[in-house]
Formats: structure tokens, C-alpha cells, sequence
């Protein structure tokens, strides 16, 4: 089913995703870096100034936060529009229905690698080295991405049939940042609910990225695996529930 043809029409649709984001913006790409730059500076002023915080490299114990929840919120959130956003391409081009969403979260990974690259700059320009760990940083990031893609199959294929689906993944996004330690450490999160936050793909790359880039060590094999198994879990259960439900989807286009 994946041939050359579909594989271009998705090469296509993330470039035209990538665009239309900044289109007759004045700064264009460069909200990419503004949005996380602003947010860590108010967030290192309030914990640094007013309810002091003495934890060193602050800023990127603080990145390690916002990029992951910022590409996920983004993507999930633009990915549950996709299939309505491109009606006219679907009618258009014959190609698997399951490419548009799929397509607008690898649109915004492009968005993901201008920040992820303003994290390992902090990183580096605040003293920390490269260490050998780094070499788990792609395999966590592409994990991330399997679960959001997972995740996004299945939501964009209700916002078909229940348009509030978009407004109940919004009001979930701004509930998120509370619920995973964007602004705080994994030690202060109560026993009983560790594994919950291990179980979690968010707080887990948050906990991986502090664990490589500021601790200078692996993360336990037991959160990579659980990285592993939810991601994959969740693009199993996202491919299946959108095949399902496909077909009445012109109906409600």
C-alpha cells in the first residue's frame, strides 16, 4: 500500500503543512525558537527570582520540559484537525487516509528540530558536554513521535464524527502542562504515582532528556521499554481504530 506515489503525496503534504504554518508571518520560522525562548525566560525569572529555585542548569532542566510538551501539544492538537483541514485533498488524491494526520505530526517534527536544537545549545553553551548516553536521544525522540502519531489516528478520526473532539484536546493540552514535570523534578512526584509517570511516553522522554543531557547518564532500561511498548501500543491501537472507522468518513466531511 505504501508505494513510491503515496510516499511522495506524504513527502508533499509535510512540506505544505511546514508552510502554511508560517505563511504571511512576518518572523516566519523563527516563532520555532521565540515561543520556548520566551517561556523559559518567565519560568527561570518566577523560580529564580521569586520562588527561588537553586537547582543548576535551570534553563535546561526547564527545556527539557517545554519542548517535548510543546511539540505534543502542537502536534496532537493540529493532527486532530488534519483530516478536516485537508477535505479537498482527500477527495482529490487517492491516497491512504491514514497519511493526512500522520502527515501534519511529522509536519510539526520539522517545527520539533529547531527546538530541539535551541535545547542542546543551552546545553552546551551552559557548561554541560556531550556524553555517551546522547546516543539515546534518538531513539527516545522517534518513540515520541510513534505515540503522538498513534495517538492523532485516533482523534482526527472522531473530530470527523464529533467536532468537539479538537476543543476537548485543547482544554486536555493546557491541563497536561500541570500533569507532567515540565517545571518540576520526578523526585518530588509521590510514590504512588512514579509509574504512572513512567507509563506516561511525555513525562517519560522529560525524564530520559534530564537523565542524558543534565545527569550525564542512561535512563533506566525500564522507562526505555515502557517508552517502547506505550508507543508502539498506541500506533497499533491508532492504525486499527482509524481502519475502522474510515470508511463513513466522507459522509461527514
Amino acid at each position: 500500500m505504501w508505494n513510491g506515489d503515496y510516499l511522495f503525496s506524504l513527502n508533499n503534504l509535510v512540506q505544505k503543512d511546514f508552510k502554511a504554518r508560517y505563511r504571511n508571518m512576518s518572523l516566519g520560522v523563527f516563532w520555532s525558537v521565540l515561543n520556548p525562548l520566551v517561556t523559559m525566560a518567565v519560568l527561570v525569572f518566577v523560580f529564580s527570582k521569586i520562588y527561588v529555585n537553586p537547582r543548576p542548569y535551570f534553563p535546561v532542566f526547564i527545556l527539557c520540559g517545554l519542548v517535548p510538551f510543546n511539540f505534543f501539544t502542537l502536534a496532537w492538537s493540529t493532527g486532530t484537525g488534519s483530516l478536516l483541514d485537508n477535505a479537498s485533498v482527500m477527495k482529490r488524491v487517492p491516497v491512504p487516509r491514514e497519511i493526512i494526520p500522520i502527515a501534519t505530526v511529522l509536519g510539526n517534527c520539522l517545527h520539533l528540530v529547531i527546538q530541539i536544537a535551541l535545547l542542546l545549545t543551552f546545553t552546551l553553551a551552559l557548561g554541560l558536554r556531550v556524553n555517551r548516553s546522547w546516543i539515546w536521544l534518538p531513539y527516545i525522540w522517534a518513540m515520541y513521535i510513534v505515540f503522538v502519531c498513534g495517538l492523532t489516528l485516533i482523534s482526527s478520526v472522531l473530530n470527523v464524527f464529533v467536532r468537539d473532539i479538537r476543543y476537548f484536546v485543547e482544554a486536555f493540552n493546557a491541563v497536561l502542562f500541570w500533569i507532567v514535570p515540565v517545571i518540576y523534578d520526578f523526585s518530588d512526584i509521590p510514590a504512588p504515582y512514579k509509574e504512572l509517570y513512567h507509563l506516561n511516553p511525555v513525562s517519560a522522554l522529560i525524564l530520559a532528556l534530564r537523565f542524558i543531557l543534565i545527569q550525564g547518564s542512561p535512563p533506566p532500561l525500564s522507562l526505555l521499554f515502557n517508552l517502547c511498548w506505550c508507543s508502539f501500543l498506541m500506533l497499533g491501537v491508532g492504525l486499527l481504530f482509524f481502519r475502522k472507522l474510515k470508511d463513513g468518513v466522507y459522509d461527514y466531511l
